[in-house]
């Protein structure tokens, strides 16, 4: 019979989110586990269900490995006396490990020699180690929201019923609380009569409950409900929607995914696609169908949790609650297009953006502005004028039909779209629709402003600016939306940090996290050449009203008298620290997930950095990936530190006066000072180009130079002039090296 452990613990009702993390979770630990108590094995495979998660070690060893340890004792003096006998030192310690004194050798530590007993332990049973292991993995499971029940001291995310551990094909006998271990796993909650599965191995487990109707490998409910929507969409005269994370939530929504195709009224296919999609997704988990152009058919495909008697009741019921569904959307959708999107926008001063920010109104009014201000710095369009305020936006409209390059500047027009794009933004949070249909805040917004015969850019820039939503996800398609979308987002960042809403540790409410991954990828996707620093420093200029409101609100009447400007700028100075480094950490993570070297990452980060333009940061950090396969890589390393080694100043800076050269006397450091000035305007130009590789070479290239100097050339003169020279020529050489990366923190 096949050595493998069979683990189960039955549930209530669990969130489909939770199943597959606790899946990876309990993998993990017992992998940990197992390799910790030196048990070997052959595979583990993690199951998860609504109402059970499984793990089947495969090919378990019966007993631990034997281990051979050295534990050390009191030092070799101590252990020993003058003649080389035992101290009663010594023989307290051999005995309370266990071993014969003749056992006991000395080993060299580097900071001394020491008595050490080594000791040879023996395996025990896994079977004996079983239940420790599995009521660990039981009681530290960590989820989102945790309960208690039946006034049980034990937590989990729902209620457990029951625990199911087998190994080699007998019980594992274990309590973990009140519930006690079985050999015995329960089948599905309506189909299976309440029959018991009697479990003895792996295959006796999953053959079992399929009998059972329970399919307990997600992978394989996953191709059963691919497979069965597919084709419910084929019969259907169209084809599936592809939806791969409706499939993945549905998956965990059921033990034995059963496929129902119902239809709806045509007449609601008059309302937005999004919209119909989304009320079919969001609330009812409804799979949708499209003809060959990609136009909705008036079906819809469900998954059921069950093998229904009569499937038309169960088709009627599902048609029933989407036709309520898309009532409601219908009656939104008519009572939202009766007033323009733009006459929205001064709702936005009812709404709370957050009691410490403000109302969105405010937030909409400071992003616009940094929207602006990035789309100026960028090159894209002309900035604010002094006498200009963002609400102009909303007064002035252009006719996209009429619109001509040659008779309105481009500049003006696409600071236009900017502007009353970054206006329009948040109009949709008023809208019925989005009261109802959270998920569509943005995408309505693009269809109201289009119904609105607002400028094509503009719709789509309303639309973009919620982008990405997640990692990985889509990006804006234009530059107005990928603005707007940085400038949504920083402003975010920045207003939290200024209030002091920081994420600590997992907990990160505001998915500040998430935006700051956001505007690195869209600042990477559109290669915006724009230093983060001059956006963040912007950004909190906005904010000073509510930095000074937060101070306000926290003063107590014992802080009468208390300077409350200083405050605000310590405060202004605290935040945008917090924020730097806080973007920084965001895109060191970001580049060590695509497997680049973090030495990398950290010395172009701890350069000089043109204010955090990450672009720039970017292309300097791959050039170093790829110059560290160069055989040159170790020639300018070996230079730098010499040069490093020496001078005073180490960040980079050429503080002192430049080298003189009618001070130098040895021919090495004229031919150092002559082969650094011919490359000084090179390795300017090529850094000017983004052409880092070449930078690099050049640098490399200075190493003879470098190692005459020190050979040939007493730094330390006694002549103070000549000494102080000689560092300024050290100082320049340095700032060179300096100027794309911190090569001292590169692993030569």
């Amino acid at each position: 019979m096949s050595k493998d452990l069979i683990f189960e613990i039955a549930a209530e009702e669990l969130p489909a989110a939770y199943i597959p993390r606790a899946m990876a979770s309990h993998e993990t630990y017992m992998r940990r586990a197992l390799e910790t108590n030196r048990i070997s094995f052959s595979a583990i495979r993690a199951f998860g269900t609504p109402r059970r998660l499984a793990l089947i070690v495969e090919g378990l060893a019966e007993r631990q490995s034997d281990a051979t340890i050295e534990v050390k004792g009191p030092q070799k003096k101590a252990a020993f006396d003058a003649g080389g006998n035992p101290t009663p030192a010594l023989i307290g310690f051999a005995r309370s490990q266990g071993v014969d004194i003749n056992a006991i050798t000395t080993v060299d530590t580097g900071k001394g020699e020491y008595a050490v007993a080594v000791k040879e332990i023996k395996g025990r049973q896994t079977v004996e180690l079983l239940p420790e292991i599995l009521t660990g993995l039981v009681s530290e499971e960590v989820f989102a929201k945790s309960m208690r029940w039946g006034g049980h001291d034990i937590t989990f995310a729902r209620p457990v019923h029951g625990l199911l551990a087998v190994y080699n094909g007998r019980l594992v006998e274990f309590n973990w609380g009140h519930i006690k271990s079985s050999a015995a796993a329960k089948g599905h909650r309506f189909l299976s009569n309440g029959r018991a599965v009697a479990v003895d191995t792996a295959a006796s487990y999953i053959e079992g409950l399929r009998e059972a109707f329970v399919i307990v490998d997600p992978a394989q409910r996953r191709r059963i409900i691919s497979e069965g929507i597919e084709k419910a969409a084929a019969d259907a005269g169209g084809l599936l929607v592809e939806d791969p994370g409706l499939v993945e939530e549905v998956s965990f929504l059921c033990e034995y995914p059963v496929v129902i195709r119902g239809g709806f009224d045509p007449e609601f296919l008059a309302l937005p696609r999004d919209v119909v999609v989304n009320a079919m997704r969001e609330h009812q988990r409804y799979f949708s169908i499209a003809d060959k152009n990609d136009r909705l058919l008036p079906w819809f495909i469900t998954v059921a949790n069950t093998r229904p008697t009569d499937e038309a009741i169960v088709r009627k019921g599902n048609e029933r609650v989407l036709r309520a569904r898309l009532n409601d959307a219908k009656f939104y959708f008519e009572q939202d297009i009766k007033k323009p999107l733009v006459e929205r926008v001064e709702a936005l001063k009812g709404v709370i953006f957050h009691a410490r920010l403000g109302t969105s109104y405010e937030k909409v009014e400071r992003f616009a502005a940094l929207a602006l201000f990035i789309s100026y710095q960028t090159g894209f369009s002309r900035g604010l004028e002094a006498n200009e305020q963002c609400s102009d936006f909303l007064t002035e409209s252009f006719n996209p039909a009429a619109y001509d390059p040659a008779a309105i500047d481009p500049g003006l027009y696409s600071k236009y779209v900017v502007g009353r794009g970054a206006m329009l933004a948040k109009a949709d949070l008023t809208s019925g629709m989005v009261g109802e249909f959270p998920k569509l805040q943005g995408i309505m917004g693009g269809i109201y402003a289009r119904r609105n015969a607002e400028a094509e850019e503009v719709a789509i820039a309303v639309f973009e600016h919620y982008l990405p939503t997640g990692s990985g996800g889509a990006l804006p398609a234009s530059v107005p939306g990928a603005i707007i979308s940085v400038a949504d987002k920083l402003d975010t960042i920045v207003g939290c940090f200024c209030v002091g809403l920081i994420p600590t540790g997992a907990q990160d409410p505001y998915a500040l996290r998430r935006a700051a991954l956001g505007i690195i990828a869209v600042i990477m996707d559109k290669g915006f050449r724009i230093p983060l620093n001059s956006l963040i420093n912007r950004s909190i200029e906005l904010h000073q009203a509510v930095i000074r409101r937060h101070i306000s609100k926290g003063l107590k009447p014992a802080d009468k008298g208390v300077d409350v400007e200083a405050l605000l700028a310590r405060k202004t100075v605290e935040a945008r620290s917090n924020v730097v480094e806080f973007l920084l950490d965001r895109l060191r993570n970001q580049l060590r997930s695509q497997g680049i070297a973090f030495d990398s990452i950290d010395a172009v980060l701890a350069a000089p950095s043109n204010g955090m333009d990450i672009v720039d940061a970017v292309a300097r950090i791959t050039a170093v990936e790829g110059f560290k396969a160069d055989p040159a890589f170790a020639r300018l390393i070996v230079a730098f530190k010499r040069v490093s080694n020496i001078i005073v100043s180490r960040d980079g800076a050429n503080r002192g006066p430049a080298p003189d050269a009618a001070l130098f006397q040895e021919d090495a450091e004229r031919a150092l000072f002559e082969t650094a000035t011919r490359l000084s305007p090179l390795i300017e130009g090529y850094t000017k180009d983004g052409d880092y590789a070449s930078v690099f070479t050049a640098l490399a290239s200075i190493k003879d130079d470098v190692d005459r100097f020190f050979d040939k050339v007493l730094v330390m003169a006694d002549d103070p002039a000549i000494r102080a020279n000689r560092m300024a020529l050290l100082e320049f050489i340095h700032s060179l090296y300096y100027k794309t990366a911190d090569l001292s923190r590169l692993n030569a």
